[in-house]
């Protein structure tokens, strides 16, 4: 679609719908001045220029404000998910609790919030959240569990009554004013007052232990420990001078994010809320915090006055004016600069970010590996890299000089596919040459006929052995996606030409001019470290086998206080004899497992060995 193409757009507040293909909205926006936005959308590039080519018609729907424009555009949204609007992973109707409106309430989970008088709580992130919830208070609070709504009257009390988990009102024998209590004990403990509750539990347990009431004191010293047990008994580490908040965590890796959202009540945290959201690879952190706000507190059912933002976006003052409307109370949405509501805020972020770990970890086991797609992404490929192969060369000091090679499918390692090389011709230190031939003999000779190619290769190294595998390809006649990963700092190593066509023209000249730095959890990279550990390892192992006491002595081997653990970590800090023994003590005590009393006993062995090598 062309801007030329648009039909006369109001200068009103609303809602933008640009649709595809058959009439599907594919994006979906609010905005003060619809005509100015959707004008911004067409002289911008990234998402916005995708969504407008390929967009075939464009939709407008003003509203009398812009809070009325943001209500609007998240139900189109939630209704509609359209493809270019960062969106939460599980479309769902989220559980709340519900106390119904009646003489004697009951508690009962429900995913709809209507207008009847009855008290909500949550929403909750899961079925299973919610249930852990209301059998606590079930088990421990006498309300009535009976499933008819309105309450039906009973002939005869039921098992609940006779376990004394319930009063007994469809029996005529509930204490109104009794009842009324465990009611107010359960909204305080469900609107996060448990301070309040477990003080009034133990009050009330040492009065019926005076009044040798013992069976009664004993209910209300389990209900007393189950309450502590649910809600916690000691004090947050981050304690906020304001009485009630909620505060907000932000992580995000390419197209997938985190909103984790903490409830403070009465200065103490009592709970927590999480969203795992996708098509973010382009969105910043506003409008990811946008998307959470929108579908959270859009159907959230008690709101505190002052909400902590990760960082500022464009509609929270409105969200702000919504929903102080909605409360009829003023709310606050902030982001702060320092301070404990800081401290808040990075502790959130801390959660958020290893909840994303865990949820892509989760995606990657059950095959839904997110990182295919990522590299597609990030590198330029033409599809995504379904087999990737691995190479990374292992010696000791020039003896024993091996190269592995793992096969990766659709993110899990082929084990049977790894191959092994020795590599001929060399006796001293010599990455380059070794990866040269290794890679000409993966894809040529037997090895070429049973193997099919990979969709990429992955080297472990930096811009030298990149451009050996680049050499060895070339004369090969080969074009195939080629990056290297460094150690440091988890460099990707692009080589020049890098992109969607793979023309590897002129060999060793193409050279490696660009390098690439990631955030560690996104999944383009994680599946990059995934395939350079796994063929790192499986080299090492082979070459320790090579290595093994009868085919070979460590120069090391009889030295006091060197084991296998220090001479393998000497051997991947230090590439050569010559190397090690020019490294100052210091130096070497940096080594892992390595100290000044260990690093002082090699340098004296080296010196040693070299006067009495030396020439008399």
């Amino acid at each position: 679609m062309r801007f030329e193409d648009l039909p006369v757009l109001p200068t009103s507040p609303g809602v933008y719908i640009f649709r595809g293909k058959g009439t599907t909205p594919i994006y979906i926006g609010k905005a003060k001045n619809i005509r100015s936005r959707v004008g911004q959308h067409f002289k911008a590039g990234g998402k916005s220029g995708r969504f407008t080519a390929e967009a075939e018609q464009l939709e407008f729907i003003t509203a009398r404000n812009e809070v009325e424009a943001l209500v609007l555009e998240a139900n189109l949204i939630k209704q509609h998910r359209p493809h270019y609007n960062v969106l939460l992973k599980d479309d769902k109707h989220y559980p709340f609790l519900k106390l119904t409106n009646e003489a004697y309430p009951m508690l009962v989970v429900t995913r709809r919030v209507i207008k009847d008088g009855a008290s909500y709580y949550g929403p909750y992130p899961d079925a299973g959240a919610v249930r852990r919830v209301k059998h606590l208070i079930d088990t421990m609070y006498p309300l009535r569990k009976n499933s008819g709504l309105p309450m039906q009257h009973k002939p005869r009390p039921c098992l609940n009554y006779h376990m004394g988990r319930c009063l007994g009102p469809c029996v005529d024998r509930a204490d109104p004013d009794e009842y009324a209590r465990v009611v107010a004990d359960v909204k305080a403990l469900l609107e996060g007052r448990a301070a309040s509750v477990l003080s009034g539990l133990k009050d009330a347990m040492r009065e019926a232990a005076q009044k040798q009431d013992f069976e009664q004191a004993m209910r209300l010293r389990d209900r007393l420990q189950a309450t502590e047990k649910l809600f916690g008994t000691e004090q947050s580490a981050y304690v906020s001078d304001e009485t009630d908040l909620d505060f907000l965590g932000f992580a995000q890796a390419g197209e997938f994010a985190m909103v984790q959202l903490f409830r403070m009540r009465g200065g103490r945290v009592v709970g927590r809320d999480k969203r795992f959201l996708t098509g973010a690879e382009e969105s910043d952190a506003g409008e990811v915090i946008g998307a959470f706000v929108q579908d959270y507190y859009a159907q959230a059912t008690h709101v505190p006055p002052l909400i902590l933002l990760p960082t500022e976006y464009e509609d929270a003052p409105l969200w702000g004016e919504l929903l102080s409307e909605r409360a009829e109370r003023r709310i606050e949405m902030r982001t702060p600069k320092r301070g404990d509501k800081l401290e808040l805020i990075e502790m959130a972020g801390r959660n958020a970010q290893a909840g994303l770990e865990s949820e892509l970890a989760l995606l990657e086991k059950r095959g839904d590996h997110p990182g295919l797609d990522a590299l597609r992404e990030v590198l330029s490929l033409p599809e995504r890299p379904w087999r990737i192969e691995g190479y990374d060369n292992s010696n000791l000091f020039g003896t024993n000089i091996v190269s592995g090679m793992v096969v990766f499918e659709g993110g899990r390692a082929r084990r049977g596919e790894h191959r092994r090389f020795k590599v001929k011709g060399l006796d001293h230190p010599d990455d380059y040459t070794a990866m040269n031939q290794t890679i000409t003999r993966r894809f040529s000779g037997s090895l070429a006929d049973k193997l099919p190619l990979p969709d990429l290769l992955l080297i472990d190294g930096g811009r030298g052995q990149v451009n050996a595998a680049l050499d060895a390809l070339k004369a090969l006649n080969l074009q195939l996606p080629v990056v290297g990963l460094a150690k440091r700092e988890e460099r990707i190593i692009l080589p020049g030409r890098f992109g969607a066509q793979w023309w590897l023209e002129g060999g060793s000249e193409v050279g490696v001019n660009r390098e690439l730095l990631l955030p560690h959890t996104h999944p383009a990279l994680r599946t990059l470290i995934g395939v350079r550990d796994e063929v790192h390892n499986y080299a090492i192992t082979y070459h320790r086998k090579l290595r093994g006491a009868d085919m070979l002595r460590s120069v090391f081997d009889g030295l006091p206080g060197i084991g296998q653990k220090r001479q393998d970590a000497l051997l991947e800090s230090f590439t050569s004899l010559e190397e090690l023994a020019a490294a100052s003590v210091q130096d070497i005590a940096q080594v892992p497992g390595m100290n000044l009393r260990a690093a002082q006993a090699v340098k004296d062995f080296l010196a040693e060995r070299a006067r009495n090598e030396a020439p008399v």
